[in-house]
């Protein structure tokens, strides 16, 4: 049973709590059977995955109350809980709950009334799969540097170029696309939603990655657009990007702290009873060591996660700051328990397909992806700096 004592600070209030009890029950019951599918059944894995989040209500916290959500506005609280949860139970449980935030987030925070009541009760519901369209190969962390124009024809707009390392290519049914759109200067970009069945866009191919999920490379080729395809302003597609990563990226250090509450108590269980020169690895003094030093990279990631989550929903406008520093170190120290955790197993930790090997593979991505560690640190140092008149 993992630890949820950190449901008693003050961060949160009885509906955080009641949500992290049922989902974990509801999470535990239902999420194993379809959370670690091999590499060729991923695509059925996570379709089917979103129809059993959308049964048991829990993609309601995805999208605002009005547009068939649970709560009156997207809850970073909620969402972080969902993640953390999921992602102690399966991977791809986590990665199929966040996409379809994620992925509609730029439509719930930034989309017109029609946009919202059109596009979001469809991704409540799990009747459509979203997905969130900013990489290239050449514009990873720089996401300024990216090449896919869009450009004004008519009454709509043409996107041309490619994006890559998109999640959820090939099985999405809506993108939010991200653009250049030279128009508004050098600075102007885009966001545009297309369908998945428009003819300019096409999967020119699929990414296999260690942790398997939906993953690939998206072309446009003059596909157009209608006008009610723009969110936000023409131009300014940065500031929507942005302004959804500073919600979301909170989450991803929430997934880690699933992925490292997991492996602590897997470690735990394994060093109990597991005896080592006549006593159990637990009453070596090294072993409680590595315990002690995992349990406090826990703690601390969670309060720095749900530092950054209770502050966005208690009305701070940005958490540029208090999200990168929630995503860095969650992400890394959870990197650091994972590894610790098979140390501590031996040999059966990296066993195929076992719990802890799958934790491996599932933890790495998320130094990478919403801004590399890298990224995060020069985020940080930025808003140091600009604080202290730097």
């Amino acid at each position: 049973m993992p630890d949820r004592t950190f449901l008693r600070w003050p961060f949160f209030d009885d509906a955080h709590r009641d949500l992290a009890a049922r989902l974990a029950e509801w999470a535990t019951r239902e999420v194993a059977p379809l959370a670690h599918p091999s590499s060729g059944g991923v695509d059925d894995a996570c379709r089917a995955l979103v129809r059993s989040l959308a049964a048991g209500g829990w993609l309601r916290y995805a999208v605002p109350a009005p547009y068939g959500g649970a709560l009156e506005r997207l809850d970073v609280r909620a969402l972080c809980i969902a993640r953390e949860t999921l992602a102690y139970a399966g991977g791809l449980a986590d990665f199929a709950f966040a996409m379809q935030g994620l992925g509609s987030g730029p439509i719930s925070l930034f989309g017109s009334e029609d946009q919202k009541r059109r596009w979001l009760p469809s991704v409540a519901a799990g009747e459509t799969i979203a997905a969130f369209a900013i990489s290239e190969a050449e514009a990873g962390s720089d996401v300024g540097a990216m090449s896919t124009t869009a450009r004004r024809d008519g009454t709509g707009f043409v996107i041309d170029g490619a994006k890559t390392w998109i999640s959820n290519a090939g099985i999405a049914d809506r993108y939010v696309v991200f653009a250049r759109f030279p128009e508004a200067g050098e600075r102007g970009f885009a966001a545009l939603v297309v369908d998945a069945g428009n003819p300019g866009l096409r999967i020119s191919a699929r990414i296999d990655v260690t942790a398997p999920h939906p993953l690939g490379t998206v072309m446009f080729d003059g596909c157009r657009v209608g006008a009610d395809a723009l969110l936000g302003e023409a131009g300014g597609g940065m500031k929507v990007a942005l302004g959804t990563l500073d919600v979301f990226r909170s989450t991803v250090g929430a997934a880690a702290l699933g992925f490292a509450r997991r492996a602590l108590d897997e470690a735990v269980a394994w060093t109990a009873g597991r005896r080592v020169f006549g006593i159990p690895l637990a009453e070596h003094q090294l072993t409680r060591v590595a315990l002690a030093e995992m349990a406090v990279d826990v703690d601390a990631s969670a309060l720095l996660v749900y530092r950054a989550a209770w502050t966005r929903d208690t009305g701070a406008a940005r958490i540029t700051r208090e999200a990168a520093m929630a995503k860095l170190h969650a992400t890394e120290a959870a990197q650091r328990v994972v590894d610790r955790a098979i140390q501590l197993l031996g040999a059966r930790g990296v066993v195929r397909d076992s719990i802890l090997e799958t934790l491996y593979r599932d933890v790495r991505a998320l130094r990478i992806y919403e801004g590399t560690s890298e990224v995060q640190k020069l985020v940080i140092a930025g808003q140091v700096l600009a604080g202290s008149g730097g």
